[in-house]
């Protein structure tokens, strides 16, 4: 064999090697982070605990999850709109969440969020039937 095939094959190996490691390395990582947001998806605390700071939002009816995501991000209520908006597709109240304005707290978790967003629809309709 001659020395410049033997530098090529070594050459080869190492760099199918290399790729095998990278490889092995971005399914890990991906791994990793994929763990991470099912992980978040149940257990992502509130912004602040204790009191938390108030802020009034509006849902309007033409709003997708992702709107709702994105505003409650902007609003710093939540960290993540695209954690928000698999939370929203998996909970109990996908589809009872309806358009009002809500005040929510950085205390309250997503799930407690869009619980208050579901009672306070239904509060709102039970005292517009008294005054009638």
């Amino acid at each position: 064999m001659k020395p410049a095939n033997i530098i090529i094959s070594v050459v080869g190996a190492i760099c199918r090697v290399a790729i095998i490691i990278l490889a092995v390395y971005v399914i890990y990582q991906g791994a990793l982070k994929c763990y991470d947001y099912g992980y978040r998806i149940f257990t992502e605390p509130a912004i602040s605990s204790g009191e938390g700071r108030t802020v009034t939002v509006a849902i309007t009816g033409d709003m997708s999850a992702s709107d709702i995501g994105h505003l409650l991000e902007n609003k710093g209520l939540i960290r993540d709109a695209n954690l928000f908006i698999l939370q929203y597709y998996l909970s109990e109240y996908r589809e009872d969440v309806k358009p009002g304005i809500f005040e929510l707290s950085t205390s309250m978790t997503a799930e407690e969020m869009m619980e208050a967003m579901t009672l306070a629809e239904d509060d709102d309709a039970a005292d517009q039937g008294d005054g009638e």
